[in-house]
Protein backbone atom coordinates (compact mmCIF):
# COMPACT_ATOMS: atom_id res chain seq x y z
CA UNK A 1 0.00 0.00 0.00
CA UNK A 2 3.44 2.63 0.22
CA UNK A 3 4.06 4.33 -2.89
CA UNK A 4 6.75 3.26 -5.13
CA UNK A 5 10.13 5.09 -4.48
CA UNK A 6 12.09 6.03 -7.51
CA UNK A 7 16.09 5.31 -7.16
CA UNK A 8 19.08 6.39 -9.32
CA UNK A 9 22.55 6.67 -9.07
CA UNK A 10 25.67 9.22 -8.96
CA UNK A 11 28.23 8.36 -11.75
CA UNK A 12 30.53 11.16 -10.11
CA UNK A 13 33.46 10.32 -7.91
CA UNK A 14 32.43 10.04 -4.89
CA UNK A 15 36.05 11.95 -3.69
CA UNK A 16 34.92 14.61 -6.13
CA UNK A 17 32.63 15.69 -2.83
CA UNK A 18 31.34 18.90 -4.24
CA UNK A 19 30.30 17.60 -7.84
CA UNK A 20 28.45 14.34 -5.89
CA UNK A 21 26.44 16.82 -3.51
CA UNK A 22 25.83 18.95 -7.01
CA UNK A 23 24.51 16.02 -8.96
CA UNK A 24 22.49 14.44 -6.15
CA UNK A 25 20.54 17.87 -5.39
CA UNK A 26 19.98 17.29 -9.29
CA UNK A 27 18.62 14.24 -9.11
CA UNK A 28 16.42 14.99 -5.97
CA UNK A 29 15.27 18.15 -7.72
CA UNK A 30 14.04 15.90 -10.55
CA UNK A 31 12.14 14.06 -7.93
CA UNK A 32 13.64 11.00 -7.16
CA UNK A 33 12.98 9.81 -3.43
CA UNK A 34 16.85 7.97 -2.80
CA UNK A 35 19.93 8.10 -4.41
CA UNK A 36 22.92 5.46 -4.53
CA UNK A 37 26.71 6.39 -3.91
CA UNK A 38 29.44 4.28 -4.88
CA UNK A 39 32.13 3.58 -2.37
CA UNK A 40 34.58 1.72 -3.98
CA UNK A 41 37.50 2.60 -1.51
CA UNK A 42 37.90 3.96 2.19
CA UNK A 43 38.29 7.89 1.03
CA UNK A 44 34.73 7.34 -0.97
CA UNK A 45 33.25 6.21 1.93
CA UNK A 46 34.86 8.78 4.45
CA UNK A 47 33.53 11.42 1.78
CA UNK A 48 29.92 10.49 2.35
CA UNK A 49 30.13 12.45 5.60
CA UNK A 50 30.74 16.00 4.24
CA UNK A 51 28.12 15.28 1.22
CA UNK A 52 25.36 14.10 3.67
CA UNK A 53 25.12 17.32 5.13
CA UNK A 54 24.62 19.05 2.11
CA UNK A 55 21.82 16.49 0.19
CA UNK A 56 17.72 16.35 1.38
CA UNK A 57 17.23 12.51 0.51
CA UNK A 58 18.42 9.64 1.95
CA UNK A 59 22.03 7.81 0.94
CA UNK A 60 22.55 4.14 -0.37
CA UNK A 61 26.29 3.61 -0.02
CA UNK A 62 27.06 0.76 -2.72
CA UNK A 63 29.27 -1.31 -1.03
CA UNK A 64 31.33 -3.23 -4.20
CA UNK A 65 33.87 -6.14 -2.03
CA UNK A 66 34.81 -4.74 1.40
CA UNK A 67 33.55 -5.20 4.55
CA UNK A 68 35.11 -2.49 5.65
CA UNK A 69 33.73 0.18 3.28
CA UNK A 70 30.69 -0.41 4.50
CA UNK A 71 31.30 0.29 8.24
CA UNK A 72 32.82 3.48 7.42
CA UNK A 73 29.79 4.58 5.01
CA UNK A 74 27.54 3.69 8.37
CA UNK A 75 29.88 5.57 10.41
CA UNK A 76 29.55 8.73 7.45
CA UNK A 77 25.75 8.64 7.90
CA UNK A 78 24.39 6.08 5.00
CA UNK A 79 20.81 5.27 5.38
CA UNK A 80 21.19 1.96 4.24
CA UNK A 81 24.52 -0.07 2.91
CA UNK A 82 24.02 -2.13 -0.32
CA UNK A 83 26.22 -5.32 0.21
CA UNK A 84 26.67 -7.79 -2.70
CA UNK A 85 26.77 -11.31 -0.29
CA UNK A 86 28.55 -13.17 -2.84
CA UNK A 87 31.47 -10.48 -2.76
CA UNK A 88 31.34 -9.48 0.63
CA UNK A 89 32.66 -12.73 2.04
CA UNK A 90 32.50 -14.73 5.46
CA UNK A 91 29.63 -15.03 7.55
CA UNK A 92 31.61 -12.81 9.85
CA UNK A 93 32.27 -10.29 7.54
CA UNK A 94 28.72 -10.11 7.30
CA UNK A 95 27.90 -9.87 10.98
CA UNK A 96 30.40 -6.79 11.33
CA UNK A 97 28.67 -5.11 9.09
CA UNK A 98 25.17 -5.89 10.95
CA UNK A 99 26.45 -4.24 13.60
CA UNK A 100 27.46 -1.65 12.30
CA UNK A 101 24.05 -0.90 10.72
CA UNK A 102 22.36 -1.21 14.25
CA UNK A 103 25.23 0.87 15.74
CA UNK A 104 24.43 3.72 12.90
CA UNK A 105 20.66 3.33 12.51
CA UNK A 106 21.26 1.87 8.72
CA UNK A 107 18.99 -0.24 6.58
CA UNK A 108 20.72 -2.68 4.56
CA UNK A 109 19.65 -4.03 1.12
CA UNK A 110 20.95 -7.12 0.16
CA UNK A 111 22.04 -6.91 -3.52
CA UNK A 112 21.83 -10.15 -5.11
CA UNK A 113 23.07 -10.28 -9.13
CA UNK A 114 23.64 -12.94 -11.54
CA UNK A 115 26.98 -11.74 -12.60
CA UNK A 116 28.14 -12.33 -8.86
CA UNK A 117 26.60 -15.62 -7.24
CA UNK A 118 28.47 -17.66 -4.78
CA UNK A 119 31.02 -19.62 -5.98
CA UNK A 120 29.17 -23.20 -4.07
CA UNK A 121 25.48 -22.07 -5.35
CA UNK A 122 26.60 -21.61 -8.93
CA UNK A 123 28.10 -24.99 -8.35
CA UNK A 124 24.74 -26.43 -7.82
CA UNK A 125 22.60 -24.90 -10.25
CA UNK A 126 25.71 -24.73 -13.46
CA UNK A 127 24.16 -21.16 -14.18
CA UNK A 128 22.69 -17.81 -12.91
CA UNK A 129 19.14 -19.16 -12.66
CA UNK A 130 16.21 -17.73 -10.68
CA UNK A 131 16.10 -20.75 -8.84
CA UNK A 132 19.71 -19.68 -7.80
CA UNK A 133 19.39 -16.05 -7.54
CA UNK A 134 16.56 -16.32 -4.56
CA UNK A 135 18.61 -19.06 -2.99
CA UNK A 136 21.31 -16.76 -2.69
CA UNK A 137 18.98 -13.68 -1.21
CA UNK A 138 17.25 -16.51 1.36
CA UNK A 139 20.26 -17.56 2.89
CA UNK A 140 21.91 -13.97 3.34
CA UNK A 141 18.22 -12.66 4.31
CA UNK A 142 18.88 -15.69 6.82
CA UNK A 143 21.71 -14.27 8.79
CA UNK A 144 20.57 -11.11 9.29
CA UNK A 145 17.49 -12.85 10.64
CA UNK A 146 19.32 -14.84 12.90
CA UNK A 147 21.45 -11.60 13.89
CA UNK A 148 17.61 -10.16 14.89
CA UNK A 149 17.98 -7.68 12.24
CA UNK A 150 15.12 -6.86 9.90
CA UNK A 151 15.77 -3.63 8.57
CA UNK A 152 16.58 -4.83 5.18
CA UNK A 153 15.28 -4.77 1.51
CA UNK A 154 16.25 -7.61 -1.21
CA UNK A 155 17.17 -6.92 -5.08
CA UNK A 156 17.58 -10.36 -7.21
CA UNK A 157 18.64 -8.21 -10.36
CA UNK A 158 20.18 -9.89 -14.11
CA UNK A 159 20.41 -8.19 -17.39
CA UNK A 160 17.60 -10.88 -18.91
CA UNK A 161 14.66 -9.52 -18.37
CA UNK A 162 12.73 -13.19 -17.91
CA UNK A 163 15.55 -14.40 -15.44
CA UNK A 164 14.91 -11.49 -13.39
CA UNK A 165 10.92 -11.13 -13.61
CA UNK A 166 11.02 -14.70 -12.47
CA UNK A 167 12.95 -14.24 -9.48
CA UNK A 168 11.76 -11.36 -8.06
CA UNK A 169 8.24 -13.21 -8.47
CA UNK A 170 9.34 -16.42 -6.90
CA UNK A 171 11.01 -14.14 -3.99
CA UNK A 172 8.15 -12.57 -3.29
CA UNK A 173 6.60 -15.76 -2.64
CA UNK A 174 9.06 -17.02 0.22
CA UNK A 175 9.82 -13.83 2.19
CA UNK A 176 7.78 -10.54 2.99
CA UNK A 177 10.59 -7.98 3.35
CA UNK A 178 10.60 -4.61 0.75
CA UNK A 179 12.16 -5.43 -2.62
CA UNK A 180 14.27 -3.09 -4.61
CA UNK A 181 13.45 -3.93 -8.56
CA UNK A 182 15.74 -3.39 -11.88
CA UNK A 183 16.67 -4.51 -14.65
CA UNK A 184 20.75 -4.26 -13.83
CA UNK A 185 23.07 -3.50 -17.14
CA UNK A 186 20.21 -3.31 -18.71
CA UNK A 187 22.00 -1.17 -22.01
CA UNK A 188 21.90 2.13 -23.66
CA UNK A 189 18.98 4.78 -23.28
CA UNK A 190 16.68 3.01 -25.75
CA UNK A 191 17.19 -0.78 -25.11
CA UNK A 192 16.96 -0.07 -21.18
CA UNK A 193 13.63 1.84 -21.63
CA UNK A 194 12.41 -1.17 -23.32
CA UNK A 195 13.93 -3.62 -21.07
CA UNK A 196 13.28 -1.73 -18.15
CA UNK A 197 10.10 -1.05 -18.55
CA UNK A 198 8.98 -4.66 -19.83
CA UNK A 199 10.57 -5.61 -16.87
CA UNK A 200 9.57 -3.49 -13.79
CA UNK A 201 6.67 -2.76 -15.55
CA UNK A 202 5.80 -6.47 -15.13
CA UNK A 203 6.45 -6.97 -11.62
CA UNK A 204 4.69 -3.78 -10.43
CA UNK A 205 1.80 -4.91 -12.58
CA UNK A 206 1.72 -7.93 -10.07
CA UNK A 207 1.95 -6.07 -6.71
CA UNK A 208 5.48 -6.81 -6.51
CA UNK A 209 8.12 -4.15 -5.63
CA UNK A 210 8.72 -1.18 -3.42
CA UNK A 211 11.29 0.79 -4.91
CA UNK A 212 13.12 1.03 -9.13
CA UNK A 213 15.91 1.77 -9.84
CA UNK A 214 16.33 2.19 -13.46
CA UNK A 215 19.39 1.70 -15.13
CA UNK A 216 19.59 3.04 -18.52
CA UNK A 217 21.51 6.44 -19.12
CA UNK A 218 24.71 8.34 -18.55
CA UNK A 219 22.41 11.11 -17.31
CA UNK A 220 20.85 9.63 -13.45
CA UNK A 221 18.36 12.24 -14.38
CA UNK A 222 16.95 10.78 -17.18
CA UNK A 223 16.95 7.54 -15.37
CA UNK A 224 14.70 9.28 -12.72
CA UNK A 225 12.16 10.67 -15.62
CA UNK A 226 11.88 7.09 -17.02
CA UNK A 227 11.27 5.66 -13.48
CA UNK A 228 8.55 8.44 -13.02
CA UNK A 229 7.27 7.34 -16.60
CA UNK A 230 7.35 3.29 -15.89
CA UNK A 231 5.07 4.50 -12.82
CA UNK A 232 2.42 6.17 -14.50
Amino acid sequence: GNPISVQSMTNTLTTDVKATINQINEISSEGADIVRVSCPDEQSSKSLKEIIKHVEIPIVADIHFHYKRAIEAAESGASCLRINPGNIGSKEKVKDVINAAKDYDCAIRIGVNAGSLEKNILDKYKEPTYEALVESALFHASILQEQDFHRFKISVKASNVLLSVAAYSSLSEKIDCPLHVGITEAGSFRAGTVKSSIGIGNLLLNGIGDTIRVSLSSDPCDEVKVGFDILK
